[in-house]
């Protein structure tokens, strides 16, 4: 019994810890770029172009675009907690939105696109308005809201990477938005 004990000791201490993944709630006008984005990030594990905010079940994306929804256009990030922490990724999704225009993210408008920190917990809800407090120094007028998330809905799969399965219209799209652009002004770096 013992020799039992010990050997599955020695099992624990060599089997690899593993990543603790957790997940965060963004929305930041078009899915399709932020999903872009995110995607480029160490420790960033998955990411989901979706929906949040609403409160009809399973939206559509004829329904959010319509606009008669409340819900934004958002991405969901799967990420190694032990690479990088909820805080940088606050202050990543900040340099990647304009948080000075209300319902509007560059060329896309209407409250399907507005910027949004959807947050899933106290931690999440109390980093998040720690890092509003900071960007507001910057900006004065920050149109950004903290909320909670009502439940993320995958968008279709179609917009699932369509940065990857579009490259040509995804990249006519977005220097057509201005996007890095307005970043380059607001943030005085490059996106």
């Amino acid at each position: 019994m013992l020799k039992n004990a010990v050997l599955l000791l020695l099992m624990l201490i060599t089997i690899p810890a593993y990543a603790q993944n957790a997940e965060a709630i963004f929305a930041g006008g078009c899915f399709w770029t932020m999903q872009a984005y995110f995607d480029k990030l160490p420790g960033v594990v998955q990411t989901t172009a979706g929906y949040d905010g609403g409160q009809s079940s399973n939206p559509t994306y004829e329904e959010v675009s319509s606009g008669s929804t409340n819900y934004a256009e958002s991405v969901q990030v799967t990420y190694d907690s032990d690479q990088i922490s909820y805080s940088d990724l606050l202050d990543y999704y900040w340099h990647h939105i304009d948080p000075t225009v209300k319902n509007k993210q560059f060329c896309d408008a209407g409250k399907q696109y507005r910027t949004s920190i959807f947050y899933l917990n106290e931690s999440q809800k109390l980093q998040a308005l720690a890092s509003l407090k900071m960007i507001k120094k910057q900006f004065p007028i920050v149109y950004t809201e903290i909320v909670p998330s009502t439940h993320f809905y995958p968008a279709e799969e179609y917009h699932q990477e369509y940065y990857l399965k579009n490259p040509i219209r995804y990249e006519f799209y977005s220097f057509n938005c201005g996007r890095d652009a307005r970043l380059k002004e607001i943030w005085n770096e490059k996106p």
